[in-house]
């Protein structure tokens, strides 16, 4: 009687913290694409780097901030902000709010030598007004920042280049993340048999572009709700595994997005820590 009561306890016990990681995995936020609303609006949305001083011991820190506010408060906004150097993923940020028009993100960070810096930022906010109908809005936002920091020079940093001494660091720091990106890519390519002239490849840091511009023989609505699926699922394809991990040991890349010219679907490939993976999502326009 006493085993069959201590296999009961057990078995309960288990069922409860089952029950529990279920209703804490369900209730994390996510980034849920609904139908996009033209009415509501966002105010500002931006990503800022920029240098603030020099430390000891031949470090410097910078300045990693994104900021989004809405027109109005809404039931949930969310930013995810993701920080690359030379091209490899140097941290994630994510912060979400429930019935609320503003979002800030800030971090500093202490870094050495030389390094080229790219932040992309998705701006969200889902709407649950007087209908029964949900619906949500997204921007990007996108920043970069040159550093110099070499022993015989002063530190320096620079978005656009002042002189010819900036202009030569950053067509070397470009050159350098460009080859190890493309590099990647390739490989990428060959390993999921992918031929690049079926699709226009854009860089994950890049995708802002899109704001200003529509896809190629796409409207801007329908670019916009290809935008919004696809952060969809790279939140939880990519971001995700990264945040629950420790995004600075995180191994990755810049992922490329691939939109197939046909117009009839995307992929985004990657590498999380030596394991490549690929995100295919059909259009549903």
């Amino acid at each position: 009687m006493i085993k069959w009561k201590l296999f009961f306890l057990i078995f309960a016990l288990i069922s409860i913290f089952s029950i529990m990681y279920a209703l804490k995995y369900i209730s994390s936020p996510a980034i849920t694409f609904f139908p996009l609303n033209e009415e509501r609006t966002f105010l500002e949305a931006e990503s800022k780097l920029h240098l603030i001083a020099e430390n000891a011991k031949d470090l410097y820190e910078i300045s990693w901030t994104s900021d989004s506010k809405t027109d109005q408060p809404f039931y949930l906004r969310q930013d995810v902000s993701l920080l690359f150097e030379n091209g490899l993923l140097r941290g994630v940020r994510s912060k979400w709010v429930q019935d609320t028009d503003e979002i800030h993100i800030e971090e500093n960070l202490l870094q050495e030598d030389s390094s080229f810096y790219q932040v992309i930022s998705i701006h969200h906010g889902e709407i649950h007004d007087d209908s029964s109908e949900i619906t949500s809005i997204h921007q990007l936002s996108h920043d970069y920042l040159y550093v110099i920091d070499s022993p015989a020079t002063q530190l320096d940093s620079f978005k656009e280049p002042g002189s010819s001494y900036e202009a030569e660091w950053k067509q070397l720091l470009d050159r350098s993340s460009k080859q190890q990106l493309l590099f990647h890519w390739h490989q990428l390519f060959t390993y999921f048999g992918i031929n690049e002239e079926d699709y226009l490849a854009v860089p994950l840091t890049e995708l802002d572009k899109y704001e200003e511009e529509p896809l190629p023989a796409m409207s801007n609505k329908e670019t916009g709700k290809i935008m919004g699926q696809l952060w969809e699922g790279l939140y939880k394809n990519y971001i995700i595994p990264i945040v629950s991990e420790d995004a600075e040991s995180m191994n990755s890349y810049i992922p490329i997005v691939l939109f197939d010219k046909n117009n009839k679907h995307l992929q985004v490939l990657f590498e999380l820590n030596g394991e490549k993976q690929q995100l295919l999502q059909k259009y549903d326009l």
